[in-house]
């Protein structure tokens, strides 16, 4: 090294120096601010599955939470509704998302295993209709009209069978799987009857490939929870409703006020007992309803109203008391 480069390397070796001295002491004053704060670095793991629809909810407050304990791995899996209550009640999970209430038969099978739980409801959604793109020709469908073309043993398999109006274009059906918590309330609503529907449109326990479906098929039809239609809104159209008081958009407003119909519906977490006991479970859900409406907003889901809100912080402390 020549003496010219002499002061330029001290320079560097300085600068790197004190960068790795303020990094240090910036960890060191965060570490010192949670200690102080009384915050526990906790560890562990904390096992999520259950409905698709609630799965982006549940896995923004696992990224969120991160930052708080990144010691803690919040997995967080989709088997449906149903699916995710069948592991819930074996005991293989520790919180399962749905997008309906338990079943009395999902209760008894808890029952029998002995697993005890309460349910926090942290958001709302708007079952949302929805069609390609391209079809122009359509804007809103009332709830009968919903109703001939889902209903059991339906034959209407083209838009003009629906209206006389619409083209002569193929009716090509999408939506969720009978372990579907959204499949259920669709066709509870809908066709009258929880779990009766038309068994020929093509069925799915992801709604991403609902939205490449309908997406792909100039007369596709499919329907997910409202989250889905916001992301897609580049590639899909949401339908109105007509529930026999006129044409009703899904919206934050019209899901809060009543007015979209019937179609609206609480989302839920279920936790066991048994999990809370764990601090890095109990944490975790805590995080999850003291952060509803941060959660809920990331995710494009409808907020609680005011009184859903109180209602989810007295549910928590219930939870916490069975937990002992």
């Amino acid at each position: 090294m020549n003496a010219s480069t002499r002061p330029r390397a001290l320079f560097n070796v300085i600068v790197l120096a004190l960068v790795a001295f303020f990094a240090l002491s910036a960890c060191g004053i965060t570490h010192f601010w949670r200690e102080s704060a009384g915050e526990e670095r906790l560890t562990g793991r904390v096992r999520v599955d259950g409905s698709s629809t609630v799965a982006p909810l549940a896995t923004a407050a696992a990224q969120f939470y991160a930052d708080k304990q990144p010691g803690v791995r919040v997995t967080v899996k989709t088997s449906g509704t149903g699916g995710g209550f069948k592991k819930f009640c074996a005991g293989a999970t520790d919180i399962t998302d749905a997008s309906r209430v338990i079943k009395e038969t999902e209760k008894a099978a808890c029952e029998k295993k002995g697993v005890r739980y309460e349910k926090l409801s942290l958001a709302n959604d708007a079952l949302t209709v929805v069609v390609n793109k391209n079809a122009h020709w359509v804007d809103c469908l009332s709830t009968e009209q919903l109703k001939r073309i889902w209903e059991p043993g339906s034959d209407i398999t083209n838009w003009h069978q629906v209206d006389p109006r619409f083209p002569d274009e193929p009716l090509v059906l999408f939506g969720p799987d009978r372990d579907s918590g959204t499949f259920d309330y669709f066709t509870r609503a809908i066709n009258g009857e929880e779990g009766a529907s038309r068994t020929d449109y093509r069925p799915t326990a992801d709604d991403n490939d609902t939205v490449r479906g309908v997406a792909g098929s100039r007369g596709g039809m499919g329907y997910f929870g409202f989250s889905y239609s916001e992301e897609n809104e580049s590639n899909l159209k949401s339908l109105m409703i007509d529930a026999g008081d006129g044409c009703v958009v899904p919206s934050v407003t019209s899901v809060q006020d009543g007015t979209y119909k019937p179609l609206s519906r609480p989302l839920f977490i279920y936790s066991t007992t048994k999990a809370l006991k764990r601090p890095e479970v109990e944490d975790f859900v805590e995080y999850f309803v003291e952060h509803h409406a941060n959660i809920t907003a990331s995710t494009r889901f409808v907020p609680l109203d005011s009184a859903q809100a109180r209602k989810l912080k007295s549910d928590l402390k219930r939870l916490k008391a069975a937990a002992g």
